[in-house]
């Protein structure tokens, strides 16, 4: 049995599977809905039930309050229709956004190498294509793991039957200690994507800044290498930031794109080189090399952030200080259990991001 949900404004209509939440069937079909933390505890995918009924599932009483579902409200990761409904979204789709649906993949592991002390590259052979744009996530099925674990897409999107992760392992988390110390070439893992609204805006003329550290190198490398493959003509800028030299990896694949393409531009920042490694570029963090080469003036350009939240916070800040503001700066934000991210606030400065 199936139930029809028709989400408004947009007027989607949609197919949910007896048992399917509204949130897994949308992204299924193509279907926008904004959401973070996907098991309901954030509160990012909540809509108002317009007509029709639902279980709500196991929504947190924190992310939905009595008085909330008492309105109506329910959380689309959560619930599953009970008849047909209509719904109300705060949807804002942006135009450039491909909507690819999300599908089921299986993963062959190719090659396993270490990128740096902390992260792993993995590579991956898909049984068929993924359509994807360049800058978005997949969820990881590890065994042994409950649920999935998110990561970016790292490489670009015509290479679309190959998978590449760059895998930072955390401290006490199950997921990624499982990839660094047990995955291994030949193991197949599932896989469900793309997922995300993280993408260039390619409709938008204005020069891109990339501001990256640690392993949220991944997506503006999938997007770097896309728009240089592709002839984009505008002026793009990498920021890369690391502790030291051997934490800033990949930096050979960027410095040799420099050199062919005359509108791409590399600037790494270390903020803790070593003594021996006799470092001459940039010395500090990331956020202030980038303040340095505009000369604190980022306006005419589009700004797109993936790191660890201190990076990103840093980041938004020196962006503003310097006249470029929501409707520019675009950052990557989702949730892994590892790091207990969905306890992480959003800013309060911000509607998207």
């Amino acid at each position: 049995m199936s139930y029809e949900v028709t989400i408004e404004p947009t007027g989607d209509v949609i197919e949910v599977e007896e048992g399917q939440t509204i949130l897994d069937a949308a992204l299924r079909q193509g279907v926008w809905l904004p959401f973070a933390c996907g098991h309901g505890t954030c509160a990012t995918c909540k809509v108002q039930v317009v007509e029709g009924e639902a279980d709500i599932g196991n929504a947190s009483p924190f992310a939905l309050m009595d008085m909330e579902r008492d309105e109506g409200k329910v959380l689309a990761c959560c619930a599953m229709p009970e008849s047909d409904m209509v719904i109300e979204a705060d949807i804002d789709v942006d135009p450039d956004f491909q909507g690819f649906p999300v599908r089921d993949f299986v993963g062959t592991v190719t090659e396993i190498r270490d990128l740096s002390p902390t992260i792993k590259g993995i590579w991956f052979k898909l049984d068929r294509g993924m359509e994807f744009q360049a800058g978005q996530y997949i969820n990881l099925h590890i065994p042994h793991v409950e649920g999935t674990r998110a990561f970016s897409i790292a490489n670009k999107p015509s290479d679309s039957d190959t998978l590449e992760l760059h895998v930072r392992k955390v401290e006490g988390g199950a997921g990624t200690t499982w990839l660094h110390e047990a995955l291994q070439v030949g193991d197949t893992l599932d896989v469900s994507g793309p997922y995300g609204q993280f993408f260039v805006r390619k409709s938008d003329e204005q020069d891109a800044i990339f501001i990256a550290g640690g392993s949220g190198l991944s997506s503006p490398q999938s997007m770097i290498l896309d728009m240089l493959e592709t002839g984009d003509p505008r002026q793009i800028y990498l920021f890369q930031g690391a502790r030291n030299v051997a934490e800033l990896y990949n930096w050979e694949l960027f410095e040799a794109l420099a050199q062919e393409h005359s509108n791409f531009h590399y600037i790494p920042a270390l903020n803790a080189p070593l003594p021996e490694e006799k470092w001459e570029g940039f010395t500090g963090y990331v956020h202030e090399a980038v303040k340095a080469y505009f000369d604190n003036r980022f306006s005419g350009h589009k700004a797109y952030l993936c790191g660890p939240p201190p990076m990103i916070d840093a980041a938004i800040t020196t962006l503003m200080q310097g006249r470029l503001f929501e409707r520019d700066i675009h950052m990557e934000r989702f949730f892994t259990a590892a790091d207990g991210a969905e306890d992480q606030p959003r800013s309060a400065l911000f509607k998207r991001i």
